[in-house]
């Protein structure tokens, strides 16, 4: 499924037309975003991004961790 989404402003311009040029489409979908803002902006413009918040955010290396040890002599036939 593929999702056309058009931002609200332009949606009187754009919706209308969208969903007439993929209407033979049934894998296109046009849709309106109904978002009003952005939650993320929103916490940091309230100054709401506190330092617990920042101590739960764990950034990892997801890379796998090479084994300890020394390595094993190769056979030799």
């Amino acid at each position: 499924m593929i999702y056309c989404v058009v931002p609200r402003p332009l949606e009187q311009e754009l919706y209308d037309k969208l969903v007439e040029r993929y209407a033979g489409e049934e894998n296109v979908t046009v849709i309106v975003d109904r978002r009003e803002s952005d939650r993320r902006a929103r916490q940091a413009r309230a100054g709401e991004v506190d330092a617990a918040m920042r101590e739960r955010r764990v950034v990892r290396d997801r890379r796998r961790a090479r084994a300890v040890g020394e390595m094993l002599p190769l056979a030799t036939p």
